[in-house]
């Protein structure tokens, strides 16, 4: 029906934010593309960079096997990944205009992070230079204009809502695709005493008594000129 981009920051992000969402986009027989800007190397303390980078990316594919989902990378390394920069402008141009989504999901410009904060900005950039036909990158077809959504801050912070996903039916697949990231859901138990799937969940719980669901994921869509739809895009 739809093809739905997901760009996220980091292996993970999509299932802490989204992954109900992309499920049930899966399930209506959409093609779902997760794209992770960063490879994860800097997610730990003990587990070097390079080793760790290897780890994650096989935790990302075994979370996008068990959901369907065509996995892609951006190439960048954690804490390298700047807005203003013309080569990571293009390197998401490439991938949007390779997708060629019907929308986009993507990080809240207001998130908690350089990494989230750079990634939404250039995604918003990117979006528009895709389209333009005498822009060059290395994809040389251009892309449609599409709506963007922001997906929820991590634990909702400073994020108000325009659009709910009611996830109830998808919440155990969510947080069991989470939980294939054993380096960093293992590593928060262990050593920071923070129940990552735990606190996922009590936010989809939050965002659910936000909308009457028993469970939902929180979407705001960016509101700039020729991004707005009169179509629900959204499952």
């Amino acid at each position: 029906m739809y093809t739905v981009l997901a760009i996220t920051t980091h292996p993970d992000d999509m299932e802490i934010n989204c992954a109900g969402t992309l499920l049930k986009c899966k399930a209506r027989g959409d093609r779902v593309v997760v794209c992770h800007l960063c490879n994860g190397d800097l997610g730990h303390e003990i587990i070097q960079p390079e080793e760790l980078a290897t780890i994650r990316a096989g935790e990302a594919k075994r979370s996008g096997d068990m959901a369907g989902f065509e996995v892609i990378w951006g190439g960048f390394h954690d804490v390298d990944i700047y807005s203003e920069n013309r080569e990571a402008r293009d390197k998401v141009v490439d991938v949007i205009r390779q997708v060629n989504p019907d929308f986009i999901i993507t990080h809240d410009p207001n998130d908690y992070m350089p990494d989230h904060t750079a990634t939404s900005r250039l995604v918003f950039d990117a979006s528009f230079a895709a389209t333009v036909p005498h822009y060059q990158s290395g994809v040389d077809t251009p892309a449609r204009l599409v709506p963007i959504y922001y997906m929820d801050n991590l634990a909702g912070v400073n994020f108000v809502p325009t659009e709910f996903v009611d996830v109830s039916e998808q919440i155990d697949q969510k947080l069991a695709m989470l939980e294939c990231h054993e380096s960093q859901v293992v590593w928060m138990r262990d050593h920071d005493n923070i129940d990552f799937p735990d606190m996922v969940k009590t936010c989809c719980r939050y965002r659910g008594y936000q909308c009457g669901a028993d469970y939902a994921e929180a979407f705001r869509m960016c509101q700039a000129y020729l991004k707005g739809t009169t179509k629900r895009l959204l499952p």
